[in-house]
C-alpha cells in the first residue's frame, strides 16, 4: 500500500472504525494500516504524530501519514498508543520525505527515520535536557552571612546572575556552604531547559568587501524572497565564508533561520567559532560527533526556532526549521554529501529540493564545483557568482611541476622537493605535504620471493603499519600481526613497499631532526577532540611540517603555510571512474589552496611522472573553470552527467556467482520494459569484486531522459524482490551514484 498525498489535516472518520496509515522504519515499500487505540479520537489527528504499534513480535515507533475509514485488509491490529499531542514532523518535511521516497526509490518509513534523531525514533519525549541553576531568594538578597566566609562567597557570586552547576564548580564553591544556604531558604534551585549560548559581543568584519564579493552579496540579497540557486564559485581564499556571513545576516534580520551544511565534522568547529564571533543569535551544531541527548537538544532548538543558525553535516539537511529562510552548502562538490548506505541520498540535491518546496534561496559554494553544478550555472539555471581573486593581501599560489622521471627518490620525495622544503623552513614558514595513503606502506612484500600480504576478505592488499607491527585492510578493517617470516618461502625478508603518511612522517623526521613534524590522518585523529587539538597546534605555529591526507585539504586556513607539496599526483590521472579526473583536479586545487593564504606568497609543487599531461598543464594556470570547460567537452559525447542521468543496481553475496545470476535476471526485466532512451550496461563484476567477504557485481542504467529512467526504476523496484535469485543476494539501487565501480 503506497502513501497517498499528504493533507493539511487528516480526514475525520468514525471513531469505531478509524484506520491509521503508518510509515514504519522497515525495508518494505509500503505503509501499514492499524486501528486507532481505544479512547483516542481521530478528529484532531494531524500528519506527523508518532504512534507505537505491534509489528510481528516487536513494538515499533512509526509516523501517522493519514487516517481512513476503510482498509483493504479485514483484520487489523490496534495501535498501542499515540505518542504526541501535536505533530513531531511538519507537513513540509513529510512532503520532502515523500519526494525522497519516490526519487531514490526507497521505503517511505526508512526515509522518515532519517529525519528524526535517535531518541525521537525510540519514542522518547520531545523534551529539551534540563539544567540546574542556583539563584538567591529575596531573603538571601537581604541576609547578612558575613560571619560565614564560604557562604558569603556564594552569595556574592549569585548577587547578579543565576549560575549553573558547572559555573559554580569552576569557582570551587563549598558544597556544605551551598547546602546550608538552601536549608536557610537563602538559595533557590531552578530547573530550566538547556539553551544555546549567544555571543555577547560579536566581532563584525573590519575590512571592505572586494567588488566581486559585493556583487555576489547583492545578487543573494535581491533574491531572498523566492526559490533560486546561486553557485558561489570562488577561488580558495576568495572570501566565500564572508559572503555567507553577510547573506545570512540579512536573513536573520528578517526574523528567519539559516542552515549551513559543511562536508565533514572536522570543518564544523572552526565554522561554528567564526559564526559565533559574528552573530549575537544562537548558533547550534548538528553532526554525528554529538551524543544522543546533544543531537536531540539541537534538533528541538531548531524545531522551536530558538536556533537561528544551524551548522551541520549531511543529516542536518532534514532539521525541522519552521522559519527557514536560507540554505548554504559549503564545498558543494564534496563526496561526503552523498550517503553511501541505507537511503543513498545526496544532501546537495535534497537541500535544493527542500529550498524549492519552501520557496527560499540556496547558495552552493566551492572553489572546485562539481561539473553538474558548474554546468547548471553556465546554462543560466543557477546564478553564477564568481570570486576570481583572493581577498585581502593574499595572492594565488604559484604552481610548479617536479618531474620524477629518472630522478633519485628518498621515501617518495625527490631531492629537488627536499631542497624546496629546506628553503621555506629556513624562513620560519610552514610546509604541508599531501599524500592520500594512510599507514607506513601500501604493500608488505617479501624481498626474496615477491609474496605480498593480501586480505582474505577483499580483493585488496594489506597496508603495513610499522609502529604497531600490524597489517590492516583499509576496506574491511581486518587487522593481523605481521608474520615473523614470509608465509611463502619462510625467509625473514618482509619489507614495506611504497609510501604512506607514516613512512613520510618518519622520513621527514629523519631529514629534519630539529623540526616538529605533525601527521594528520584517520589513524592520528581517532580519539574525540584529537582533531581540534591538532589544528590548534598547527595554528600555534609550533609544527613546521604538516603531513596528511584529504583531511587537510578542505576549507582550513593555515596562514603560515607557504609551500604545499602533493607527493603523488599521478594516481588520479588514470582512473576507472569517469569522474576520476574531475576529482583529481578538485583535490589538487583544494590542497593547493592551503598555500599562501596570508601576506606571504605560496608555492604548490606537484610530483609527477607525467609533467606533459595536458590536464596538468591546464591546472598550472590555477583556473579550475577552464579545466571544467574542457572536461565538459570531453564528457558530452558519453551522455554521462551532467548530460544524462545514471542509476546503479548493485548486488552482493557470499558466493561469487549469485550476484551475477541476480543481475542477469534483473537485466531481463529491464529489457522487457522497452522504454526508449534507457541504456543498460552490464552486468559485470565490480572493480573490487570481493569486499568484506562478499562478492559484488553491478549494472548501470543510463538515460538522457530523467523521467524515462525513473519509469524503469519504479517498475524495477517492486519486481526485483519477486525474483527467485533475490533470495540469495543483498541488492541496492543507487540513483545519481557518485561512483560507478
Amino acid at each position: 500500500m503506497t502513501t497517498t498525498m499528504l493533507k493539511e489535516k487528516l480526514p475525520q472518520a468514525s471513531i469505531q472504525h478509524s484506520i491509521l496509515r503508518v510509515a514504519l522504519p522497515v525495508p518494505l515499500a509500503q505503509c501499514f494500516d492499524y486501528r486507532l487505540p481505544p479512547h483516542y479520537s481521530p478528529e484532531n489527528l494531524l500528519p506527523g504524530v508518532r504512534v507505537e504499534v505491534p509489528f510481528g513480535s516487536r513494538k515499533l515507533i512509526g509516523i501517522v501519514l493519514e487516517t481512513d475509514s476503510h482498509s483493504e485488509f479485514t483484520k487489523l491490529k490496534k495501535a498501542y498508543r499515540i505518542i504526541d499531542d501535536a505533530p513531531i514532523l511538519s507537513l513540509s518535511l513529510l512532503k520532502l520525505c515523500q519526494w525522497m521516497s519516490y526519487y531514490y526509490h526507497a521505503p517511505i518509513g526508512e526515509v522518515i527515520a532519517l529525519v528524526m534523531p535517535q531518541l525521537i525514533r525510540q519514542g522518547k519525549p520531545a523534551m529539551l535536557e534540563k539544567t540546574i541553576h542556583y539563584c538567591l531568594t529575596d531573603e538571601g538578597n537581604k541576609a547578612d552571612v558575613s560571619r560565614a566566609p564560604k557562604q558569603a562567597a556564594i552569595v556574592a557570586l549569585l548577587k547578579n546572575n543565576a549560575l549553573s552547576e558547572a559555573q559554580l564548580k569552576e569557582h570551587e564553591i563549598s558544597r556544605p556552604a551551598l547546602r546550608a544556604l538552601k536549608e536557610k531558604a537563602f538559595v533557590d534551585v531552578l530547573e530550566t531547559d538547556v539553551l544555546p549560548e549567544c555571543c555577547k559581543s560579536p566581532q563584525k568584519k573590519t575590512f571592505e568587501l572586494t567588488s566581486a564579493q559585493s556583487d555576489a552579496l547583492s545578487v543573494i540579497a535581491e533574491n531572498t524572497k523566492h526559490f533560486n540557486v546561486s553557485l558561489l564559485n570562488g577561488v580558495t581564499g576568495s572570501g566565500k565564508t564572508q559572503v555567507y556571513l553577510d547573506g545570512i545576516a540579512n536573513v536573520i534580520k528578517a526574523g528567519k533561520q539559516a542552515l549551513v551544511l559543511v562536508p565533514e565534522i572536522g570543518l564544523t568547529p572552526q565554522t561554528i567559532t567564526r559564526f559565533k564571533r559574528y552573530f549575537d543569535v544562537p548558533v547550534v551544531a548538528f553532526h554525528s560527533g554529538l551524543n544522543d541527548k546533544e543531537r536531540l537538544n539541537a534538533w528541538l532548538h531548531a524545531k522551536r526556532g530558538v536556533a537561528k543558525i544551524v551548522i551541520g553535516t549531511r543529516s542536518a539537511v532534514f532539521l525541522p526549521m519552521p522559519e527557514l529562510g536560507l540554505i548554504v552548502l559549503d564545498e558543494e562538490h564534496d563526496l561526503s554529501f552523498k550517503q553511501q548506505d541505507g537511503v543513498r541520498y545526496s544532501a546537495r540535491d535534497v537541500a535544493i529540493k527542500r529550498a524549492q518546496m519552501c520557496d527560499i534561496p540556496v547558495v552552493l559554494g566551492s572553489a572546485t564545483p562539481s561539473l553538474e553544478s558548474y554546468y547548471n550555472a553556465t546554462q543560466g539555471r543557477y546564478h553564477h557568482l564568481q570570486l576570481p581573486e583572493r581577498a585581502g593581501a593574499s595572492t594565488l599560489p604559484k604552481f610548479t611541476l617536479v618531474d620524477l622521471k629518472k630522478k633519485k627518490m628518498e621515501h617518495g620525495l625527490s631531492i629537488e622537493f627536499i631542497d624546496m622544503i629546506c628553503q621555506h623552513l629556513a624562513r620560519g614558514e610552514q610546509v604541508l605535504l599531501f599524500l592520500n595513503r594512510r599507514g607506513f606502506s601500501p604493500v608488505l612484500m617479501c624481498h626474496s620471493c615477491g609474496w605480498m600480504a593480501e586480505c582474505t576478505r577483499c580483493d585488496a592488499r594489506f597496508t603495513y603499519h610499522m609502529k604497531k607491527n600490524l597489517i590492516q585492510c583499509h576496506h574491511c578493517d581486518k587487522i593481523e600481526r605481521v608474520p615473523p617470516v614470509c608465509p611463502a618461502c619462510s625467509l625473514s625478508e618482509l619489507q614495506g613497499v611504497g609510501v604512506g603518511t607514516q613512512r613520510l612522517e618518519e622520513a621527514l623526521t629523519s631529514h629534519f631532526p630539529n623540526t616538529d613534524v605533525l601527521r594528520i590522518d584517520r589513524d592520528s585523529t581517532r580519539k574525540k577532540g584529537s582533531l581540534k587539538a591538532l589544528f590548534d597546534r598547527i595554528h600555534s605555529g609550533e609544527p613546521k611540517i604538516l603531513v596528511g591526507t584529504q583531511m587537510l585539504a578542505k576549507g582550513h586556513h593555515f596562514p603560515n603555510v607557504t609551500l604545499v607539496g602533493i607527493v603523488n599526483v599521478d594516481e588520479g590521472l588514470f582512473s576507472h571512474d569517469f569522474r576520476g579526473v574531475e576529482r583529481m583536479a578538485q583535490l589538487i586545487v583544494q590542497v593547493a589552496g592551503r598555500a599562501g593564504r596570508a601576506e606571504k606568497p605560496g608555492v604548490v609543487a606537484l610530483q609527477t611522472h607525467h609533467s606533459d599531461h595536458p590536464l596538468l598543464q591546464q591546472l598550472l594556470r590555477f583556473n579550475y573553470n577552464d579545466f571544467a570547460d574542457t572536461l565538459l567537452e570531453q564528457r558530452k559525447p558519453t551522455g554521462f552527467p551532467p548530460f544524462g542521468y545514471l542509476a546503479v543496481l548493485r548486488a552482493e553475496a557470499t558466493t561469487d556467482c549469485k550476484p551475477l545470476d541476480f543481475l542477469q535476471a534483473a537485466a531481463q526485466l529491464i529489457r522487457g520494459y522497452q522504454i526508449d532512451g534507457v541504456r543498460l550496461m552490464g552486468p559485470a563484476p565490480s572493480a573490487m569484486p570481493k569486499k568484506a567477504g562478499r562478492y559484488r557485481a553491478e549494472c548501470l542504467l543510463q538515460s538522457t531522459d530523467r523521467r524515462a529512467l525513473h519509469r524503469v526504476l519504479s517498475g524495477l523496484k517492486g519486481a526485483l524482490s519477486g525474483l527467485p535469485e533475490a533470495k540469495h543476494v543483498r541488492w541496492v539501487l543507487d540513483v545519481d551514484p557518485t561512483d560507478t565501480f
